[in-house]
């Protein structure tokens, strides 16, 4: 009899697991159309199910009781199986589809781009008795920062070394003095306080403020509009973001300015050609009809629109091509050093270049950095509807009006006072001691009501900290004359600038004295302390080797008690930001290796 009802049992378990797997492969559809049915099956207790099976018919005759209660242990044992089954086969696809870690408690997303950042190299530490002199051009992109705070709030911290420190910086407004005579274009000012990197080093910031002008009072302005509408521009936000930011943008417009829309993707044509700015009607019905299709010949469209920006040449006013894309230019002329002297030559002839980012998953940041800085333009990445109306209405004057050309910084620091230097960003920007007095060599714009901030990490000679050990065989400079009457002074800052139209720079100086250095951190002005938390943030992400004493919970206090007056809520946003990265960073040191994490605490 045991060896009939075991028998028994294993056929009546092959039977149920048989049908259970049959029924399984249509089971999410079956639970979708009777949600309620499903319900109640689950609901249904084991008693009722036998009491149920005892009225039924099976297979024309009635399950005895026992056969009964075998049939139910029999579905609770297939149950288990299928279950562990189904579980095993779910484990498998998500070893598939998701890189495991060691420890299963740390998964960390990896997700896989086409996007291009340029992998920076960092300044070092320069000894001042070997390099005295520093010398770069300046910046005012902000895409680096907008990139960044996309790629954290997506969960995802930017690669090491990508983040381009100064465009941080710069990002945000500094409450620095205008200029009061409008024949010098921007006003300079200077700050020593201790730097909150590193123990026993000093932070100088350099601010630079462009005088401003009212839109209502701007010249006219000669637009062309190139936009991407290849198929990689499909998504929200890119496309249909960038018709959005573009409207805001004509809503600043007037009767005096012209307009044009270029439209690329695998052949290119003209939208608009020469409208007035203030046909708000005609701008907006010709934006709301592009949608994004085909491949993305970049290159045809913009000679289309240089074509278009010649011919309604505006003497005496801002000639500027607008390009908005994601970057992904795979027709045409693909060679991107092509593309960037294509666009260094016409802003020769007085159009100059622009550039708006839009979308991540194929974004090329470093072309539409390139192209800009060659073509007298800026740069800005637009990832939200606030960014487009910080960028094409806040700042509607400094986007399209440049007040200068040609900026270079250069600063000579007195070996009598400091022994080391560090530049903070600008990696991309540094130039030759000797291109500083070659009008010849290109260098940063400034648009009106820019501010423009540079900071160096100083140690003086005095310092405990220093990196460099003196070299044994080099002559004192104690007996220098000029060096031991000029002993107040820590460096001698230089700037040269082109004013518009002008073919020759001009030369303005101002040394920085000991007298300014401040005794504590907290002492020096909003500005500076809130500037160096965010450059501070920026050397974090990059893996800075020279920064030592800092951490995020750190740079948070900095730029809490540095939040100044904060009209649009940058500063307070910035904040947000970094308390996100620090929960990332954490999980990121959590998936790492003992052995990396360690290095990454102390490179060194």
């Amino acid at each position: 009899m045991k060896d009939y009802q075991q028998a028994f049992k294993q056929r009546l378990l092959a039977v149920i697991i048989s049908g259970m797997m049959v029924s399984g492969c249509a089971q999410e559809s079956h639970d979708s159309v009777q949600p309620e049915q499903a319900q109640t099956d689950a609901t249904t207790s084991a008693p009722e199910l036998i009491a149920a099976k005892k009225d039924s018919p099976v297979n024309d005759y009635q399950l005895k009781p026992q056969q009964a209660e075998m049939m139910v242990s029999a579905q609770g044992q297939a149950h288990r199986l299928v279950k562990q089954r189904q579980q095993l086969s779910e484990a498998k696809e998500m070893a598939n589809v998701m890189p495991m870690h060691s420890n299963i408690h740390h998964l960390v997303s990896a997700p896989i781009t086409n996007d291009k950042f340029a992998t920076l190299v960092q300044n070092g530490n320069m000894v001042v008795s070997e390099t005295p002199v520093s010398t770069f051009s300046i910046d005012v992109d902000t895409g680096s920062y907008s990139t960044t705070r996309r790629l954290i709030n997506q969960g995802q911290l930017p690669a090491k070394n990508s983040v381009r420190v100064e465009e941080l910086i710069n990002y945000f407004s500094y409450d620095y003095p205008a200029p009061i005579d409008a024949d010098v274009p921007f006003n300079v000012t200077t700050e020593l306080a201790p730097s909150p990197y590193n123990q026993d080093t000093q932070l100088l910031r350099i601010g630079i403020k462009g005088y401003d002008i009212a839109a209502d009072q701007l010249g006219a302005s000669n637009l062309v509009l190139l936009l991407d509408v290849s198929g990689s521009m499909s998504s929200n936000d890119k496309l249909p973001l960038l018709k959005q930011a573009l409207l805001m943008l004509s809503q600043q417009l007037s009767a005096q300015d012209k307009v044009s829309i270029v439209v690329y993707a695998g052949a290119s044509g003209v939208v608009l050609d020469g409208v007035a700015g203030n046909d708000f009607t005609t701008i907006s019905r010709a934006l709301n009809q592009l949608n994004a299709q085909g491949g993305t010949n970049g290159s045809q469209g913009i000679q289309l629109a240089y074509q278009l920006a010649q011919k309604h040449f505006i003497e005496g006013g801002t000639n500027r091509v607008i390009l908005a894309t994601d970057g992904d230019f795979n027709l045409g002329m693909t060679d991107h050093q092509q593309l960037v002297d294509y666009v260094a030559a016409h802003s020769k002839t007085g159009i100059g270049l622009s550039t708006l980012g839009f979308g991540l998953g194929n974004y090329n940041d470093h072309l539409l950095e390139q192209l800009s800085n060659k073509a007298n333009g800026q740069y800005s990445y637009i990832d939200t509807l606030n960014e487009a109306r910080k960028v094409l209405v806040d700042q509607f004057s400094a986007t399209l009006l440049t007040i200068a050309h040609d900026v270079k910084i250069q600063i000579e620091f007195n070996p009598a006072v400091v022994s080391e230097y560090r530049l903070i960003g600008y990696e991309n920007r540094l130039l030759n001691r000797s291109d500083f007095n070659n009008d010849a060599v290109d260098a940063g714009e400034i648009g009106a009501g820019h501010s423009v901030t540079a900071l160096y990490e100083l140690r003086y000679n005095d310092s405990q900290n220093k990196l460099a050990d003196p070299l044994r065989y080099s002559a004192s400079m104690a007996t220098d004359t000029d060096v031991s009457i000029n002993s107040d002074e820590v460096a001698f800052l230089k700037l040269r600038y082109k004013a518009i139209g002008g073919q020759a720079s001009q030369l303005l100086t101002y040394p920085i004295t000991k007298p300014q250095q401040l005794s504590h951190l907290h002492q020096a002005s909003d500005d500076l302390r809130f500037a160096a938390a965010v450059a501070g943030f920026g050397q974090l992400l990059n893996h800075n080797n020279y920064v030592h004493d800092t951490d995020y919970a750190k740079l948070i206090t900095l730029a809490e008690s540095a939040m100044g007056q904060d009209r649009f809520g940058y500063r307070h946003e910035f904040v947000q930001l970094l308390k996100t990265a620090k929960v990332l960073s954490m999980q990121s040191a959590e998936a790492m290796p003992p052995s990396q994490v360690a290095k990454r605490v102390n490179p060194h």
